[in-house]
């Protein structure tokens, strides 16, 4: 019988300016950039927080805790994949990722298909089994003051 599961991730960084922004995995053209201990991409670490928490392995920073210098100014794409491994250590795989991110500016839509191409390979699925999606906040809270962006992922895995 085939078990599944699924998860719910969420992260946010603050916007500063003198770093790139990294989202789904690409470099986005912008005058600001995340502040984090690693790139700061929050979209894959939303997607890895989705899938460690279906499979019931604690969270992001159990794993890659951002006081470890190992992890300092990582590729998310390592934790990414760091994340399927510990997934298919316990029997696991990735079945679909829906994800959204909050951000005022840049537009992200033109974006999201080179982000699909390369999240899926990560994630061994598809680039139809990645949904991503773009949203503002109509200048709402701290994205719409565009002090941050944010995004959320659900994951399904099976075994």
């Amino acid at each position: 019988m085939t078990k599944i599961r699924v998860g719910m991730g969420y992260d946010v960084h603050r916007l500063v300016p003198g770093r790139p922004l990294f989202l789904g995995g690409i470099e986005i053209p912008f005058e600001l950039g995340l502040d984090g201990h690693s790139d700061a991409d929050v979209l894959i670490h939303a997607i890895c927080d989705a899938l460690l928490g279906a499979a019931g392995l604690r969270d992001i920073g159990h794993h890659f805790p951002d006081t470890a210098g190992e992890f300092a100014g990582i590729d998310s794409k390592i934790l990414l994949q760091r994340t399927v491994a510990l997934l298919k250590e316990k029997g696991w795989s990735v079945g679909n990722v829906d994800a959204t991110v909050c951000a005022e500016k840049p537009k992200l839509n033109p974006h999201i298909p080179t982000m699909q191409k390369v999240l899926a390979p990560l994630l061994e699925v598809e680039p139809e089994e990645v949904s991503i999606k773009a949203t503002t906040t109509e200048r709402l809270g701290f994205t719409g003051r565009m002090e941050g962006i944010s995004a959320y992922a659900v994951a399904l895995i099976s075994r």
